[in-house]
């Protein structure tokens, strides 16, 4: 029998799921990240594409069964704290909020670089603003908005990696004339992994970025009609991802030489500039506009579905959790959008490196909160002897990933950052834990004492 959600609002088909962790999760960690992964470890990034797909179906695989089993609108935050306790969630909650505004922040100004394309008389804070906009109506819209959006940018981002396929596999065959050398998959260690190890572990990091989104997944699963179908889900999904990144960046490194992919291009222009088609550039200009919106309003959905429960919680301002006509978290969305508005600013006006390591440490919080998705559920969870097996390996992939920050030059600041930003959040839980929490537990007390004399009289 299937467990059945008792949302209102649980009017999701597995598939519609599947549809929608496709559009949260393919952006610019995948169409603009997987440059720089092939930049620091050649072709073999395509072995770390496919681990980090393990681990990131060892992460929703749990948070999937644990929404089956009990299901909490503020998903993975929720289960900390039935886990762990208040500081937790509290904690939890926060990190992935400030986290995910940050990335927003490098998200609107990769969609305004993108759009200068065509502009390039225009200020970048200009198409900043207005994707800001935009994302925020989509939002006001509801969740049917917000999933009739997702699920149709989600097809024109597949249908566009599915064009690349079907264009390389044409010049794979001569059937398109380049200018450059024939191709060739490399098969020789030297071309295959010319950075050795050192580069292949520096590069894990981004291959999990390509993944980002799975987290989402996992707040919107309460809205299944079925929430037994949520793992089936995933699991989809990611099959369906994994395919469709290891195809196209295997053709990718096949037409060109790894060696002209650069971290500021999309390798899938890089590798079809050298061919006749000048309509190219424009068209995955504008896919990369598509994925970059979809993946932000996707941010924008989670970051407020989160601070709503947040304040349900009492773990922010009870002022946050207040909706409109009993639908929208006009207060939530407000905070959300001066939260975006800083991070424009500081995106636009700090220097370029500096705001690429903050990026960097806020994306490395998402991995921590999926690594302590996996901690989570071995309290809430009775997993069988594989399931176990299955959770320590996701936690040792997402360590390997984390580690290998350290080895690279570009990634070793935002290590350094993430690891001062759940400090600066451990002791805000600190504070809380000993000035407030405290406090409301004393007040709760003899709150329930003087109930319990007044009974008695």
């Amino acid at each position: 029998m299937t467990k059945q959600s008792s949302n209102e609002e649980a009017t999701l088909k597995w598939w519609q799921l599947s549809l929608l962790g496709v559009a949260c999760t393919i952006g610019t960690g995948y169409f603009l990240g997987s440059s720089l992964a092939l930049h620091m470890g050649g072709p073999s990034v395509l072995i770390v594409f496919v681990l980090a797909a393990i681990g990131t179906f060892t992460v929703y695989d749990v948070l999937a069964k644990m929404t089956a089993e009990q299901p909490e609108k503020g998903s993975f935050r929720s289960y900390a704290k039935k886990a762990f306790g208040r500081w937790a969630g509290f904690s939890s909650g926060w990190v992935y909020w400030g986290s995910e505004l940050l990335i927003m922040g490098s998200q609107l100004t990769a969609l305004s670089i993108f759009t200068r394309f065509w502009f390039p008389a225009v200020p970048m804070w200009v198409f900043a603003s207005v994707y800001a906009v935009l994302g925020l109506i989509v939002i006001m819209l509801g969740n049917k908005g917000f999933d009739s959006l997702e699920n149709t940018l989600s097809v024109i981002k597949i249908a566009a990696i599915v064009m690349f396929i079907v264009i390389a596999v044409i010049a794979l065959m001569g059937w398109i004339k380049g200018t450059g050398r024939a191709p060739v998959f490399p098969h020789t260690m030297q071309s295959f992994l010319p950075h050795g190890f050192r580069g292949l572990w520096s590069a894990f990091i981004f291959a999990f970025y390509a993944y980002g989104g799975i987290e989402v997944l996992g707040l919107m699963a309460v809205r299944l009609k079925n929430l037994e179908d949520a793992p089936k889900a995933g699991r989809v999904m990611l099959l369906l991802l994994t395919t469709l990144y290891i195809l196209s960046l295997g053709l990718a490194v096949t037409i060109v030489s790894w060696e002209a992919f650069t971290p500021k291009k999309s390798p899938f222009i890089t590798a079809l500039a050298n061919y006749p088609l000048p309509f190219i550039p424009h068209l995955f200009n504008a896919v990369l506009i598509i994925a970059g919106f979809s993946t932000m309003v996707a941010s924008l959905f989670a970051v407020t579905t989160m601070l709503v429960t947040l304040a349900e919680d009492k773990d922010a301002p009870p002022l946050f959790a207040r909706k409109v006509k009993e639908k929208h978290p006009l207060y939530a969305i407000s905070l959300t959008a001066a939260g975006l508005v800083a991070s424009i600013i500081l995106a636009l006006v700090m220097p370029g490196k500096i705001y690429e390591y903050v990026t960097t440490a806020a994306g490395l919080l998402l991995l921590y909160n999926w690594l302590f998705i996996l901690i989570t559920s071995g309290n809430l969870l009775k997993l069988t002897a594989f399931g176990q097996i299955k959770r320590f390996l996701g936690m040792a992939l997402i360590g390997l990933a984390v580690c290998g920050t350290l080895l690279h030059e570009t990634s070793r600041p935002g290590f350094w950052g993430s690891l001062i930003f759940v400090g600066v959040i451990g002791c805000v839980t600190l504070i809380m834990q000993a000035a407030v929490w405290k406090k409301q537990k004393r007040y709760s007390r003899r709150v329930m004492l003087k109930r319990k004399r007044g009974g008695a009289h």
